[in-house]
């Protein structure tokens, strides 16, 4: 609901024009978008505490338009995972205070309003086991400061080269939780995890040799983990690794 819709069914409540159980209606009732190819979720923030979040991997410049500009008429942040860069430049001469983050593959619009603007809470760090770990990790934190969620980055501290975590423990302090992105065997999580008492949220990633198999390895590697504070997102999945770290973050501070 924008606050045009909001202005005028306060108005009609307190003038009398309508009842309060129809004002409870039309403020509670699911609500969403037909844009053509698109059924867009305009409900998902009051139900989920934030707004939708568009996967931008095999959807055209012309559909994502529509989708930001009814966001952003719905006083919306915008999000978007998976766009390259052409993609992205065309992105760019529609909405030119976007920011796309090359690396991460994000593409973001924040709202004009700073009072719009989510007030950062909590603290997550985000690992990584070695720098081809990073698109993966950058996507979680995109997704996090998109969140509001105060974030730390910790980079190329893999299971190789052990002592260059243990240099940097400090780094986690009152933490509410960390992701750690890894490819090859998937160790780093459990070493994360063996020194934390907080929530370590494991992302597989596609990084390695043959026997790696495009991530399984991690992955299985990950969810056999002996930590006990370990859970694990799948191949990749750095924006939901970021997102439920995020929701984290948000359900202790408040």
């Amino acid at each position: 609901m924008n606050r045009t819709d909001a202005q005028n069914l306060a108005a009609g409540l307190l003038g009398g024009t309508l009842s309060q159980e129809e004002f409870i209606a039309q403020v509670t009732r699911p609500r969403s978008a037909d844009l053509g190819e698109t059924t867009l979720d305009l409900d998902r923030r009051r139900r989920c505490g934030f707004p939708e979040v568009v996967f931008g991997q095999g959807k055209t410049v012309a559909a994502l338009e529509k989708i930001f500009q009814r966001l952003l008429n719905e006083n919306m942040a915008v999000l978007t995972t998976r766009v390259d860069a052409e993609k992205a430049a065309s992105l760019r001469e529609m909405f030119p205070q976007g920011v796309y983050n090359a690396t991460a593959r994000t593409f973001r619009i924040d709202l004009d309003d700073p009072a719009a603007l989510p007030a950062k809470v909590g603290r997550v760090v985000v690992v990584t086991a070695g720098t081809s770990d990073l698109p993966v990790a950058e996507e979680a934190r995109e997704t996090l400061d998109w969140m509001g969620v105060s974030t730390a980055m910790l980079h190329d501290v893999g299971v190789a080269g052990p002592h260059r975590l243990v240099e940097k423990l400090d780094v986690f302090h009152q933490a509410d939780a960390a992701v750690v992105a890894a490819g090859m065997e998937g160790a780093l999580p459990s070493v994360v995890g063996g020194h934390l008492p907080c929530p370590v949220i494991a992302v597989p990633t596609s990084v390695g040799y043959g026997a790696s198999f495009g991530g399984l390895a991690a992955l299985l590697g990950m969810l056999n983990s002996c930590a006990a504070n370990v859970v694990v997102v799948n191949i990749d999945a750095g924006f939901k690794a970021g997102y439920v770290a995020g929701l984290i973050a948000h359900r202790r501070a408040t």
